[in-house]
């Protein structure tokens, strides 16, 4: 599975709401232990800023817990059965929802910092996801986001979502009709609706990713759009796309970017250079901040001309990078450049990130968000809009005010391994 597309698939939700019966009175928040999460009608917005203000003690607290199942085919192979155990609260005002999420995690790993193998003279990336040998024993222990992520049913368009929340698009290597009407094999485990008018809204969280820019990633799923005309042997079933993308018309699969303005968000700090110039070639860092100590990550400033990063333009047979400028990075025999050899996650001082942090725009920048990490675990505030200035459908509208369901995911330092919790419903404090 590769983590763009292919985490699609295994997207769950789930999101908890609040209740108070005056908006003047403050209380210590109660836990609820239904599914319902009560969005507690407001006249004071919370600061986005992954603390917890006063106001949040008028919202009940739904408590829930995403576990991690076993779809088959080995799929999340070493997760299954793993929990998760979250509370859930919100609010709501004339112009936007907010949510409040915590969850228990004893770790906040670098995600797939690159490191220096004195052994085979190559440059290479802690794995996304942990890895077991043949007997099932752990390897090394993965170094993935932690993420959060929740799905919405856009419109009412998507009839199964009403009973099965996230598992209504969840198809696990199941036949698809793609968007020339054939059926498809799929090869892998996706998220796609079943018709051509259903559409899923998904908001998505890469906590080490996406808040240091304040933000989370605005997506959304529909028909399994993706695979292309010639595709008769096989595709991935993918039907996630980002937001303000043009979709596709039938006998077409493109999805168009017609707004320059349209940005990813963060973009890996990766590329293929050939060894000694001629030789094989190999993946190295892109961008290096000399001698930074301790960076989980590049900012996009930090690559322009004048910022703190130098391009790697060349690397040699025994690892030596070569940057702009003529200098070079030598990481032979120093162990600030080194993988922990054993299961553990500690990477050297010097190691570098793997991706370089830059904002989402247009549709993709609908929420703001923040987190704290407490050492223990994640505190992590959002908002949006009621409605968004959503052009092509591919947000939920929350001003009618009506219950909607929804299901919620969270991973823990993995790339598609996840912990589901479906069947929550969101009601609104009148």
């Amino acid at each position: 599975m590769k983590t763009t597309f292919v985490l699609s698939f295994f997207i769950a939700v789930t999101v908890f709401f609040v209740y108070c019966t005056k908006n003047a009175q403050i209380v210590a928040p109660t836990t609820s232990s239904t599914n319902e999460l009560i969005s507690y009608k407001t006249s004071t917005a919370p600061t986005i800023d992954g603390t917890i203000d006063a106001v949040w003690d008028n919202a009940t607290k739904l408590a829930f817990t995403p576990t991690v199942p076993d779809p088959g085919n080995g799929l999340f192979a070493g997760y299954q059965g793993t929990q998760y155990p979250a509370t859930l609260r919100s609010m709501y005002d004339g112009t936007s929802i907010y949510f409040l999420v915590e969850w228990n995690d004893p770790s906040n790993y670098q995600v797939q910092p690159w490191y220096f193998n004195p052994t085979t003279k190559l440059w290479a990336q802690r794995g996304n996801a942990r890895t077991y040998d043949v007997n099932g024993n752990l390897i090394k222990e993965g170094m993935g986001n932690d993420q959060l992520a929740m799905l919405w049913n856009i419109g009412n368009s998507t009839p199964k979502f009403v009973t099965q929340t996230c598992y209504a698009s969840c198809h696990l290597f199941t036949p698809y009709r793609n968007f020339q009407g054939v059926m498809v094999p799929n090869k892998s485990a996706n998220h796609y609706t079943n018709g051509a008018n259903e559409k899923i809204d998904m908001w998505w969280c890469h906590l080490n990713k996406d808040l240091p820019q304040g933000q989370m990633d605005d997506e959304y799923q529909d028909w399994a759009g993706g695979p292309s005309v010639t595709d008769t042997v096989g595709g991935s079933g993918n039907g996630r796309h980002a937001d303000d993308l043009t979709p596709p018309t039938p006998f077409s699969t493109t999805y168009v970017n017609n707004n320059t303005n349209l940005s990813n968000g963060p973009f890996n700090n990766s590329q293929s250079l050939k060894l000694d110039g001629t030789g094989a070639s190999v993946s190295v860092p892109k961008w290096i901040i000399p001698d930074a100590v301790g960076a989980k990550y590049y900012l996009a400033t930090d690559t322009l001309a004048g910022g703190k990063a130098l391009k790697v333009t060349a690397v040699s047979s025994t690892g030596v990078l070569t940057l702009v400028g003529g200098t070079t990075l030598d990481p032979n025999g120093k162990s600030e450049y080194l993988d922990d050899p054993t299961t553990g996650v500690a990477v050297g001082s010097k190691c570098i990130p793997s991706f370089i942090s830059a904002p989402y725009t247009m549709g993709r920048s609908d929420f703001s968000a923040q987190a704290t990490y407490t050492g223990t675990g994640w505190i992590l505030e959002f908002k949006r809009l009621l409605k968004t200035p959503d052009t092509y459908k591919q947000d939920i509208d929350f001003t009618s005010l009506t219950d909607q369901p929804f299901g919620v995911a969270i991973f823990n330092s993995s790339n598609y391994q996840h912990g589901i919790n479906p069947n929550l419903l969101l009601k609104f404090q009148k």
